[in-house]
């Protein structure tokens, strides 16, 4: 077995906490950040070339993005976690077959989600609300974004594992990349061209092969090991260590899914009874989730930049770096997360003008939503480090379980009763109950986790 000759030396365990955060999160942080911004750019492009109806389509494809993108955080950050665990307690063979089998793995996932996305693409608009007036732009739209289903999978997981090799800046360059060459072609194709949803599909998915093209070339230039045959045998152990590892990155992803079709399909039912109609909540709803994954792809990306040097100090066992790298994700997080809530609360109507003119009732709802779905935001900076936390010390089913407590354990029911009181504002409102419970929820993990990150410091 191949180990580490001095793991001492590594700078995850010299280096100034807050400064490897730093190195780390930035990078991390403008790779996620870009990654949503695919979406949001469609749909400030499509919201000027085609209108709210456009911009509605897309929201219906969105949850099946949404889907892959939690299979690959699933794969991607597991294998992460697992090289930074492996390099922290110094078995290098260990971690190159992790990254090895998780690389395998996506690839074979993200083939067979094109697949079945493509062939049941119809029942899948469906199910995520798609209306009589929405699906001829869904389809438009699906079918492209089905097909580049791979080029978006591969790298995404690739960039999680890039980034615990020690390289976050490469792999925000590689995200880069495909996300101007998509903002450049976005309004060829849409205003220039005239090919409306089609063109902004087309232009996502060409720059996914360029951030692919570069995500796959780093797989020769892994530099705290190098590959061999044996590293891409998949083995049974490693699969599920990996996936494990990973498991709270798919539920917390692939609880928005859930969420957003449980939302939209309530949008539309009680929409239809309102002054708004089917298509204004669902449309104004989906640029609110939207904008929100903003948000979450900093609070994430701040709590991944943190992942490696939490990962690697609680396998060496160097608990008090533990805790302040802990500490330091937390408070940058609340920062960012208290910064959206101002905007959100006082200035939302400059985010909605983004997405193309409208007037009335539309900009009345989008309004509302912002201010009401999102009051409670500034708790969600909290849970989401606490849940990758859990995550890189290796205590999946906590993590597990911490994001399926927002998404799914206090959302779903608050989704379904409080709608029968309030209509379709009530569906806004299941956010912040959601927010809030969770929030509680994990202050209690955490009282729990501080108490064993003591015990182990005084067994150490």
């Amino acid at each position: 077995m191949e180990k580490i000759v001095s793991t001492s030396k590594s700078p995850f365990a010299t280096e100034p906490v807050g400064r490897l955060i730093l190195k780390f999160a930035i990078p991390c942080v403008i790779s996620l950040l870009v990654n949503s911004l695919y979406n949001i750019v469609d749909q400030i492009f499509i919201g000027w070339g085609v209108g709210y109806l456009g911009n509605g389509a897309t929201n219906v494809v969105f949850p099946i993005t949404i889907i892959a993108l939690a299979l690959s955080l699933m794969i991607g950050d597991g294998g992460a976690a697992f090289l930074s665990l492996k390099l922290g307690e110094g078995d290098i063979d260990s971690a190159k077959k992790g990254v090895g089998n998780a690389i395998i793995m996506v690839a074979a996932v993200s083939i067979v989600l094109m697949a079945v996305f493509l062939i049941f693409i119809n029942p899948i608009l469906n199910l995520f609300g798609a209306t009589d007036a929405l699906r001829t732009y869904a389809l438009q739209y699906g079918y492209i974004i089905g097909i580049g289903l791979p080029f978006m999978m591969i790298p995404a997981a690739l960039n999680s594992m890039i980034r615990a090799d020690g390289s976050p800046k490469y792999a925000m360059f590689s995200m880069i990349l495909g996300a101007v060459i998509n903002t450049v072609f976005d309004p060829i194709f849409i205003f220039v061209f005239h090919m409306g949803v089609r063109g902004a599909a087309i232009a996502t998915v060409m720059g996914q092969v360029a951030t692919f093209i570069m995500s796959a070339i780093y797989i020769f230039h892994f530099k705290t090991f190098r590959f061999d045959s044996s590293a891409f045998r998949l083995k049974r152990k490693i699969c599920g260590k990996v996936l494990s590892l990973g498991i709270s990155s798919f539920i917390t992803q692939i609880a928005i899914t859930f969420v957003m079709a449980l939302s939209n399909n309530l949008l539309v039912a009680y929409g239809a009874q309102s002054i708004y109609g089917s298509e204004i909540p669902l449309t104004a709803m989906g640029i609110v989730m939207k904008v929100n994954q903003i948000l979450i792809s900093i609070l994430v990306g701040i709590s991944t930049g943190a992942q490696p040097i939490i990962g690697y100090n609680y396998g060496s066992k160097n608990f008090l770096r533990v805790r302040k790298a802990f500490d330091i994700a937390v408070v940058a997080s609340e920062i960012v997360a208290i910064i959206a809530f101002l905007i959100f609360q006082f200035a939302p109507m400059s985010v909605v003008s983004l997405f193309g003119s409208e007037e009335g009732l539309y900009n009345e709802f989008a309004v509302l939503s912002f201010r009401i779905f999102l009051l409670f935001c500034p708790l969600t900076g909290f849970q989401t480090v606490m849940a990758i936390y859990l995550q890189a010390i290796g205590k999946p089913v906590k993590s597990a379980i911490l994001s399926l407590s927002r998404q799914i354990i206090f959302f779903v029911p608050t989704a379904i009763i409080l709608p029968m009181f309030l209509g379709v504002v009530g569906v806004l409102w299941t956010g912040p109950v959601a927010d809030g419970l969770a929030f509680l929820f994990s202050l209690i993990l955490l009282i729990y986790e501080r108490k064993q990150l003591k015990e182990n410091r005084t067994a150490a």
